[in-house]
């Protein structure tokens, strides 16, 4: 019998069925990455799903009820979390990063995923957690300190590096326009939340946002970061800011009692004079009235210190060199005006206001604790960039610009804005630091919705 002992064209089977097999697996890898990839996208959709449920729990005031509505609506979406062969998790992370703040909810859900074919070569392949995260905007409230009452214009104006930095809390802007706010130049408006009555309040050819936004003069490096998130000129949808239903109009002091006609002369001009009390008390004989035509406080390389008081000006209140003052408030009248010079330091507390040592201030009353300057005309207030003005209580001047930066850079602490409009241009660097003014109201971050 013959034996066939000839090995020709074992190679090309051996060859075929190797390639075979090789072909057998992109086909199992391409199946497995493609029910992998309808997973995890499921998985977005469910977490976009629970995490604006969960905000509408939070805008509704229904706190510590966030975890069970998630519960449900992840059942919904295929994420049992009661079924162990169907696991899920659903957490609310604390808000970091580029999410901050009460009016986020964040969430997170996590399923392990068999595969069909790749636990056959691996066992660290036989399941995989996707991982979704979305965030939304709950219903919520944000207290306002930064308050513009011009009703059409420009009126907050950023531009060369400057900084309005709002602290905990919002800007509300109430110009109708479409050119509301410009923020250019590597200028930056940092805030927990900015409120417009128009809803284009940005004006620019750069980008359309969403909800009617006609993208603003928010180039050249401008940025506004609303709530952690930051937009930029790059920017297609403005997260976290509210067009078209906010305004603002906080009830202002009643006027203090004085007699215009008695004011004291200016008791600082040009003069080495350094400590300062209210007028009622500074004068005599026929100056005795409860007012300052004019007030100059530093003159002359002096240190001015201000008693704890009232103070009524009529003509211009100016901050010169160095100077204190522990529980005070300044009234200008319909002709009166602030100006804070280049390099001066006023370190100034308001009423029943805690001074930067620790301690707090004298109290005024409740109709102008809290307030520094109450300004009723519509005279420009300056404060030059270079100053290194602490000014720990709010300023009160609905119907005048007040300008910020005229000058190198400095911080400016204050307690709380109302202005006309602001402006913050002139030169760079400089930074109008804004802490929470509860008479101010607050601005409603709108809907829950999803922003990331």
């Amino acid at each position: 019998m013959k034996v066939i002992t000839e090995e020709s064209g074992q190679a090309v089977v051996v060859a075929a069925v190797f390639m075979g097999l090789v072909a057998l697996g992109f086909v199992a890898l391409a199946l497995d990455v493609g029910y992998l990839f309808r997973e995890k996208h499921m998985a977005q959709s469910a977490a976009d799903a629970v995490a604006v449920a969960a905000a509408e729990e939070v805008a509704s005031g229904n706190s510590g009820n966030e975890q069970t509505v998630a519960n449900a609506v992840a059942k919904l979406n295929g994420f049992d979390t009661t079924l162990a062969k169907n696991p899920a998790v659903v957490t609310f992370p604390t808000p970091g990063g580029n999410f901050s703040g009460s009016g986020y909810v964040a969430v997170t859900v996590s399923k392990p995923i068999p595969t069909f074919f790749m636990g056959a070569f691996s066992s660290r392949f036989s399941t995989t957690t996707i991982s979704a995260t979305a965030t939304a905007g709950g219903g919520q409230l944000s207290q306002t300190c930064v308050c513009i009452e011009g009703g059409s214009g420009t009126t907050l104006n950023m531009s060369n590096n400057n900084q309005l930095i709002a602290n905990g809390c919002g800007v509300v802007v109430n110009s109708s326009s479409n050119n509301a706010v410009e923020v250019a130049g590597s200028a930056s408006i940092t805030a927990s939340s900015l409120g417009l009555s128009s809803s284009t309040g940005w004006n620019s050819s750069n980008i359309t946002g969403s909800s009617g936004w006609d993208a603003s003069e928010m180039n050249n490096g401008g940025s506004v970061t609303v709530n952690g998130i930051k937009n930029t000129e790059s920017t297609t949808t403005i997260s976290g800011a509210v067009p078209g239903v906010n305004s603002c109009a906080p009830a202002m002091p009643s006027a203090p009692t004085y007699d215009s006609t008695r004011c004291a002369p200016d008791p600082g001009g040009g003069s080495s004079v350094s400590s300062f009390v209210p007028a009622p008390y500074a004068a005599t004989g026929s100056n005795m009235g409860g007012c300052y035509s004019g007030l100059t406080v530093g003159a002359n390389g002096t240190t001015g210190s201000l008693a704890s008081g009232i103070y009524v000006v009529t003509g211009q209140l100016h901050f010169t060199g160095t100077s204190s003052g522990y529980g005070v408030f300044f009234y200008l009248t319909s002709t009166g005006s602030l100006s804070i010079d280049n390099w001066a330091s006023p370190n100034l507390v308001a009423g029943d206001t805690t001074e930067a040592g620790g301690g707090t201030a004298p109290s005024l009353g409740t109709s102008y604790n809290g307030i520094l300057f109450y300004q009723t005309s519509s005279n420009t207030i300056q404060i030059q960039g270079g100053s290194n003005a602490a000014l720990r209580g709010a300023i009160y001047a609905p119907s005048a610009t007040v300008n910020v930066g005229n000058g190198s850079a400095a911080t400016v602490p204050i307690g709380g804005l109302v202005a006309n409009s602001l402006v913050m241009g002139t030169s760079g660097g400089a930074v109008l630091n804004v802490s929470n003014d509860t008479d101010e109201g607050s601005v409603s971050m709108g809907s829950p919705k999803l922003v990331q």
